[in-house]
């Protein structure tokens, strides 16, 4: 299968190709085949004029089994968010209602241009609400990580012989919830299965950091989430040993973390990438995660430029999830994960800049396509292949059981 994008705005992010103020992109068997200024293909050709091509979005960090009570929780602090999100509310999650939450929250990710994507998953009270969530981010269309954190760490040796390759993770209870030696062993036991970790650490938890790095606990696969507060001398070491950060700007402001330390990682050596965190506090799209993280980091020093949020939210969310020679930008070899934006809607015209548009004034109504390996999954602005209206009314069930159990009045 052939595909040609033709004649968009490509924003490739790569160095090496550039920025095409009119370009084409070909698409053969999944991967990009060619990026240029007019290539002639035998192909199927879609036409991008007046539209913005872009590499899809990666989100490295989202607790997507939380869809359900979206924007509940945008008053919460954090404290606020562990008692009605994990005390209340989390007990009656059936693996049903786990399913609808993954799957909705997947499917909205995707529509707003977000090919990829890591579930930090830790509604894992039954093994069986583990494979409901597996079994959601397999029937959407995008490409998931399932970050697992088991409440019993044999339920990891499980999951990971059923998803074999770079589609899974273990999400560490860490320093912030359990001990050093839980850590260290959940650890060993990622490492002997091949997994990737995420781990949450800010404030006071940072002091965990030199021990971390004294038992070997920290390298080029372990992802910090969040990391507000931590020393510069904590920072130095996350860097010297390989380690990534995802900030999550919107909940971190709102929940009372602290400020986003965009600059300071970047100071420390550490390029972030960005993440939503939850849906009950914050929006779902990494443009409101990029504005926010640019307002907050030019509000406090001028540090950021529109391109460096563009690339946290593509080339170094790929990084961070292990997957820089697939994707984040557009170049020949890597899998055609595409976004289109619509150019023309009066939200962003006229473009003068792209990435500065993109960064400072798109949102996912201007997503007009969305593309993964090669394959279509959302044209002129709607998902394919989803019944929407059927899973809205599920999920608006599944939200009101769950609420009338924990004693929750909902509107």
């Amino acid at each position: 299968m052939r595909t040609l994008l033709q004649n968009g705005t490509v924003v490739s992010l790569d160095p090496a190709v550039g920025d095409l103020s009119r370009g084409d992109v070909l698409i053969e068997d999944g991967r990009i085949a060619a990026v240029g200024p007019s290539i002639q293909a035998d192909a199927e050709v879609v036409d991008a004029s007046g539209k913005i091509v872009l590499p899809g979005f990666v989100d490295t960090h989202r607790h997507t089994w939380q869809t359900a009570f979206r924007g509940l929780g945008a008053d919460w602090t954090f404290a606020e968010y562990r008692e009605v999100m994990h005390e209340r509310l989390r007990p009656h999650y059936l693996p049903e209602d786990v399913y609808l939450g993954n799957l909705l929250g997947r499917l909205e990710a995707l529509n707003s241009g977000v090919t990829t994507m890591l579930d930090w998953f830790h509604c894992s009270d039954r093994p069986e609400h583990a494979d409901a969530a597996i079994d959601a981010l397999q029937e959407a269309s995008g490409r998931s990580i399932f970050c697992y954190s088991a409440m019993e760490p044999a339920d990891t040796v499980r999951v990971r012989k059923r998803l074999t390759g770079d589609e899974m993770a273990f999400g560490l209870r860490g320093p912030m919830l359990t001990t050093m030696d839980t850590t260290a062993a959940d650890v060993a036991l990622a490492r002997e299965l091949g997994l990737r970790v995420s781990v949450h650490i800010h404030r006071a938890a940072g002091d965990s950091i030199p021990e971390m790095r004294e038992r070997k606990l920290l390298d080029d696969r372990t992802t910090i989430v969040h990391g507000n507060g931590l020393t510069d001398a904590q920072l130095a070491i996350l860097a010297d040993a390989g380690c990534s950060v995802t900030v999550s700007p919107d909940v971190e402001l709102k929940m009372g973390m602290g400020w986003p330390d965009t600059g300071r990682l970047l100071a420390a050596g550490i390029r972030p990438s960005l993440s939503i965190d939850d849906c009950p506090s914050a929006g779902g799209d990494m443009f409101s995660a990029m504005r926010t993280a640019f307002a907050a980091q030019r509000g406090l020093d001028g540090g950021l430029v529109a391109r460096d949020l563009l690339e946290f939210a593509t080339v170094d969310g790929a990084r961070t999830c292990g997957r820089s020679d697939r994707a984040g930008s557009i170049c020949v070899g890597k899998d055609a994960d595409l976004v289109l934006i619509d150019a023309e809607d009066l939200s962003v015209f006229p473009v003068n800049d792209a990435v500065s548009t993109v960064v400072t004034a798109a949102h996912p109504g201007v997503v007009d396509s969305v593309f993964v390996g090669g394959k279509a999954v959302k044209r002129d602005g709607r998902l394919l292949g989803v019944d929407v209206p059927k899973l809205r009314t599920r999920l608006l069930e599944s939200r009101d059981r769950i609420a009338a159990a924990a004693g929750l009045v909902i509107g």
